[in-house]
Parts: C-alpha cells; sequence; structure tokens
C-alpha cells in the first residue's frame, strides 16, 4: 500500500502489456475506499445524505410503506450497499421506527476506513462482505445510493477497422486510454455496430451481477429495493467515467488511488435484467421528482418551523437535492418490488 498505485499499474504494463479500463478502475478504487473516509468537506466529494437528514427519512419512509402495505411481513431486514458514514441508515431506520418498522442494519462494506465509521453510528450492525451472506429467513429492504457509479466500468470503442476494446496504456511514459488490438464486434449489440467511428460503449458487468442478486433474492424472499444514482434512464454512446479529488474534477489517468473513480449509471440496461427474475421494476424517475413525490417540501417546511435560525441552510439543502441544475435531475432513483409486493410511491 506503501507504493504508489500508478507505480504498480507502469510496471505491469510495460510487462504484460496495456489493462483494461475495467481492470484500472477497479484496482484504483479499491486502493482508494480501503485507504480513507472521502465523505464531507474535509474529503473528496459529499452525497445526498450528508446534506440533509431530509434525503435518509424519506427513504426510510418509503421503506415503511410499502412493508405496510405489504402486510408487515416479520422478520424484515434493512440492507445497504455501500452505507457511507452510515448517515443514511441512522436518519432512515429512525423514521422508519416510528411506524413500526424495527430492523437491524445489515451493511455490505469493503472499505476498512468506513466500516469503522460506521460502527460509530450503528454498534449492532452487521457487516457483509458481498450479498451471499444477507439473511434468508424474510424480506429483504434494500437500499444503493451511489454504490453502483463506483463499480468498474468496460468501455469499447469504434475503431477504423471495427470495435475494439478500451484500455489503459503508457502514452509518452504517462497513464492513458488508447485503443485495443483484439475485434470485439461481436460483443456490440446489434443496434450499435454501425456507429461512427470513436464512439464509445460502456457496459458495468459489475453492476449486472449485483441487480441480478438483488432481484433473485427478492424473488425468493420478498422485499423491495431502491438504486439512487447519477446516470440515464435511456441507452446512450460515450465514455462517462471521471474523477473527483478535493470536490473538484480532476484527469482519472493522473493518479490511480488517489481520486474517486466513477461512471454514469445505465438504468436502461438494468431494468431488464431485474425483470428476468421476476421481480417488478416500479419504475425509473429523476430523483428530484420522487424526493417531491415523498414530501420533501412539506418535510422541509417542518424542519425550518422547528429551526428557524436554520431555515435558509434547510432551504438550500432542499434545492440541492432536488433541483433541476443540482442533483434533482442528474440523479435517477430505480425501484424493484417482489411480484407479490405492492407498488411503491414516487414512481
Amino acid at each position: 500500500m506503501s507504493e504508489p498505485l500508478r507505480r504498480v499499474f507502469e510496471r505491469l504494463i510495460v510487462n504484460t502489456g496495456p489493462i483494461s479500463v475495467a481492470h484500472y478502475m477497479a484496482e484504483s478504487n479499491a486502493r482508494y475506499y480501503d485507504s480513507r473516509d472521502p465523505l464531507g468537506s474535509g474529503g473528496d466529494f459529499v452525497t445526498a445524505p450528508e446534506i440533509s437528514q431530509m434525503f435518509g427519512e424519506l427513504l426510510g419512509l418509503w421503506l415503511a410503506d410499502i412493508w405496510i402495505r405489504a402486510g408487515r411481513p416479520a422478520p424484515a431486514h434493512y440492507v445497504e450497499l455501500g452505507p457511507g458514514r452510515g448517515t443514511l441508515a441512522r436518519d432512515a431506520l429512525q423514521a422508519a421506527r416510528r411506524f413500526g418498522l424495527e430492523t437491524r442494519p445489515h451493511f455490505v462494506e469493503g472499505s476498512t476506513a468506513l466500516k469503522a465509521a460506521q460502527l460509530d453510528l450503528h454498534p449492532d450492525a452487521v457487516w457483509h462482505a458481498d450479498l451471499s451472506t444477507l439473511p434468508t429467513d424474510g424480506p429483504l429492504l434494500i437500499v444503493a445510493n451511489e454504490f453502483l457509479d463506483a463499480l468498474p466500468v468496460r468501455q469499447l470503442v469504434k475503431a477504423a477497422s471495427g470495435w475494439r476494446e478500451r484500455m489503459v496504456g503508457l502514452v509518452d511514459g504517462r497513464l492513458a486510454p488508447i485503443v485495443g488490438d483484439r475485434p470485439m464486434d461481436a460483443a456490440i449489440p446489434a443496434d450499435r455496430r454501425d456507429a461512427p467511428e470513436g464512439a464509445i460503449l460502456e457496459t458495468c458487468p459489475a453492476a449486472a451481477a449485483v441487480l441480478y442478486e438483488v432481484a433473485g433474492r427478492l424473488a425468493s424472499q420478498g422485499g423491495a429495493a431502491l438504486f439512487i444514482d447519477y446516470g440515464h434512464a435511456e441507452p446512450r454512446l460515450g465514455s462517462s467515467l471521471q474523477a473527483v479529488r478535493a470536490h473538484r474534477m480532476v484527469d482519472p489517468f493522473a493518479a490511480p488511488g488517489e481520486a474517486d473513480l466513477t461512471a454514469h449509471v445505465d438504468f436502461s440496461a438494468l431494468a431488464p435484467i431485474a425483470q428476468s427474475r421476476g421481480v417488478r421494476w416500479l419504475g425509473t424517475v429523476e430523483q428530484g421528482r420522487f424526493l417531491r413525490l415523498l414530501g420533501i417540501d412539506a418535510r422541509a417546511d417542518a424542519l425550518a418551523r422547528a429551526r428557524p435560525d436554520e431555515a435558509a441552510a434547510i432551504a438550500t439543502a432542499r434545492d440541492r437535492l432536488i433541483g433541476e441544475g443540482q442533483m434533482g435531475a442528474l440523479f435517477k432513483v430505480m425501484g424493484l418490488a417482489a411480484a407479490h409486493w405492492p407498488e411503491g410511491a414516487g414512481f
């Protein structure tokens, strides 16, 4: 861990050749997340639960509502994928408890640094390295906020000679994206093969695997899931790989392991995966619309009345979560539910 990951990659490329973008992103984020708490003003980025308690509270109410209308099955298990500092779980579970949903949190987390922060807020939590060890004795209520965007993407680029995988190699002694030499036309959907030269197709096998497993659990155990991330609800071409460090966009190839690497989530590719396992897709909507339908405006007004000295800050936080030019339109919310569970609010 003491050797910069950039040097590890450089040595690997010199000895064995270019590596895939997916390999580069996976190794970079593994090093990055295991070595630090990246959240907050002193970190690299801020997520919705850290902006305002309203976000977690409304998700908790969503879970309690669909659980109540499903008949209050017990035991029900709250599961969060990539729970950050545990802030969302704290706010969501507090809100859910007011309506009788008492559940011990289960966290799927791989970061040692973030586990320590989660333990401070949730000493009763159960941690899991992956979904395979989650409880099987009752329905799962799953939340994944800004989890899928950090999973490694594979990039395929249309070259003059056909489709090739986009790789990471050395250009003038620096890490940079290059075009691979192996034909990849067979991996391209028929409706995309005639894209213009230079077009990039992104896929995320890791996200597909997560959705497949989550959907299988919901189908067999019951429950519901919310996936919240920035991305798009319709298919697109182009690279969305980006890096953030100290709240600023930086070159994703400049300092691997030292910046947060993410890519936009293609929700249009994920919904059919869930449906293939017999799970209902509740919809994919903009975060702003979702939170408004759940009552964020009323909640903001109530908080402002209770704390008039913080009214301006509360309004600013609400606008950041739902504003068209902020998180409201860029972030999407996708809902899933077991076939026999009710519809979810907000879709």
